[in-house]
């Protein structure tokens, strides 16, 4: 039966990005299967895979056909985390096709890929 996995990031810097999202999302690298332009991240939590890592040598895309939604439920959380998610090494992307009023702030992991953070108080159907 074809199942789902989990979402893989193309990333420049292997250990860079690991750094960047185990402490973004709370993650720990799995024990198994890890090489050098591959990671899987777990859940710290032991809920199971949350995310790969891998090496890639493509141009990051401006506006990615398919992102990360970091999903939050207030916008004092939202500003807190887009803070935080700075701290740690992203940046404010630089967003051209923001609604008005948006529920999302777009931000940019230390590879420069692109990923929302969704503030749900606020959220409609569909974001980022």
């Amino acid at each position: 039966m074809l199942r789902l996995g989990f979402p893989v990031i193309g990333v420049e810097d292997v250990p860079r990005a690991v750094a960047f999202w185990t402490a973004a999302l709370d993650l720990v690298v799995a024990p198994d299967g890890e090489s050098p332009t591959w990671k899987t991240l777990d859940h710290a939590d032991g809920s199971g895979r949350a995310l790969g890592l891998m090496r890639s040598e493509s141009p990051v895309e401006a506006h990615p056909r398919i992102h990360l939604d970091l999903l939050v439920d207030t916008a004092a959380e939202q500003e807190a985390e887009v803070e935080r998610l700075i701290a740690l090494g992203a940046s404010r992307a630089a967003w051209d096709l923001y609604p008005p009023d948006p529920d999302f702030v777009v931000l940019a992991d230390p590879d420069g890929n692109v990923f929302c953070v969704v503030d749900l108080s606020k959220a409609a159907s569909a974001s980022g």
